[in-house]
This record gives structure tokens, sequence and C-alpha cells, in this order.
């Protein structure tokens, strides 16, 4: 197989893909790349993290009921059939879209979320990982960032850190994107990005996603806090990173 060949049809797959993307309301692409992330051989748990953890109730209803409309089938059926163990129990959380909304801080019942969070964790032998789902997907984000505020006061260290000490895998995975995204939106998508160009190789699936998605939302936010954490600008990742068409689409979109 020609290898220039090869490597033109991949670049113009996800030029094509970038431009598609760009026509679609964000339920629409969002469900295809969820699709994307759950058919075939393997699983892409972190698209499936990132997508679930990035959107509100309202934004879970549409996703379901557009993803519904496209596939005629059952979103959470087809990643619960893709998911297994506690992930699998985090998902199908996740895809209730109940979290509350509230903007009212309960200080006590953060101090109480903080000490449970504790007791099922670090202060324990094993680790109650059903305590961290039904805090962490159920409470609102106001809340969330007293209880990790607390939580630091009574552990002595943050919860990322007793997270990657408890968890592992997709799991660790799911709960940290969680909190990240809790703690400060801009920075989480930030390193996703980082994440997706650095080292050899490119996560275009990642790339693709995450600068439709942010594009129109908060991707100045998200290119501030890139360069704050890089020393470097995303467009000059992007530059460096990618070629041709798809690199000049990238960089119409993020400049």
């Amino acid at each position: 197989k020609d290898l220039s060949a090869e490597f033109k049809s991949e670049l113009s797959a996800n030029f094509l893909r970038l431009s598609l993307y760009m026509l679609m309301s964000v339920p629409q692409f969002l469900s295809k790349e969820l699709k994307r992330a759950i058919k075939g051989s393997g699983t892409d748990e972190r698209a499936i993290v990132e997508i679930l953890v990035g959107l509100d109730n309202k934004g879970i209803t549409e996703l379901k009921s557009v993803y519904r409309l496209i596939y005629e089938s059952d979103l959470e059926r087809d990643v619960v059939g893709e998911t297994t163990g506690n992930f699998k129990r985090l998902t199908i959380s996740l895809l209730q879209g109940s979290r509350n909304e509230a903007v009212d801080v309960d200080l006590q019942l953060a101090k109480e979320d903080a000490l449970e969070l504790f007791n099922a964790g670090i202060n324990r032998f094993g680790t109650d990982e059903s305590k961290f789902n039904s805090i962490l997907v159920s409470r609102s984000y106001r809340h969330l960032k007293a209880v990790f505020a607390e939580y630091r006061a009574t552990a002595g260290e943050d919860i990322e850190k007793s997270i990657k000490t408890e968890m592992t895998g997709e799991l660790e995975l799911g709960f940290l994107s969680i909190v990240k995204k809790i703690k400060n939106t801009p920075t989480y998508f930030a390193e996703e990005l980082y994440r997706s160009m650095k080292g050899l190789g490119t996560d275009d699936d990642q790339l693709i996603r995450i600068i439709v998605w942010r594009s129109e939302i908060d991707l100045v936010e998200i290119k501030g806090a890139f360069e704050s954490l890089y020393g470097k600008s995303l467009a000059d990742f992007i530059k460096e990173d990618t070629s041709g068409d798809f690199k000049q689409l990238l960089l119409a979109i993020v400049q």
C-alpha cells in the first residue's frame, strides 16, 4: 500500500469529519462521537467520560433524544452493553442527567459529604466506590466545590490525590474528570487538548471533538488556560502536530 496515499486519505478523513461536525448541532455530533466510542472492538472510555462529564442535565437529555433519532436505539442501553463494573455504574448515573443544579450551598452538608468521601476512601481498607459515585454525580457544582475544600481540610490532601490512590483505570479517569471539570472547566479541557497532541502521534478524535464542541462555548478561556499551563499557544501546538487542510481548518476555528 502506498504510504503517502494512506497518509493523505487519513488526513482528508479528519478534514471531512471536522467539516461535517461544524455543520451539525452539538447533540448531533456528540451522538456520533459516542457511537464511534462504543462501536467495534475496544471502547473509547475517555470519549464517553469527556462527553458525559461535560454536559449539564439539559445537555444529557438532548443528547439521549438526538441519539435515539439518529440511531433508533437507546443510548443508555448501548453504553451499558460496552462497559463493565463500577465504570458501567458511573456511566449509568451520569446518563440520568439528574444532578442537583441549585446555586445555594449547605456548608454543613458539604462537611458531611467530605467526611463520607474520606471514610469511603483513604480512611478505610478498600474503597466504597458507590459513595464516590452518589456524591460526585448527584451534587451541584457549587456544592462540590465546597466539598472539595472541606475534603482537603479533613484528609490533608486534595481529592484528586485520594482518587489516584484508591482507583485505577477508567473509574479513576471518570472520577478525576468530574472533579477537574467542576474545579476549572477551561483547565480541564486545556489538559485534555494537550494530552491529544503530546508525544508521538495525535489523538485526532479527541482533538476534533473538543475543538468543535467548545468552539462556541468557552474556547477563548480554554486557549488562555492552555497557554498558562504549557507556555505556548494552542494554535502553535496545532501547527506542529497537524498538517494540510485539516490543520488549516483547525486553525481557522481556533484563531
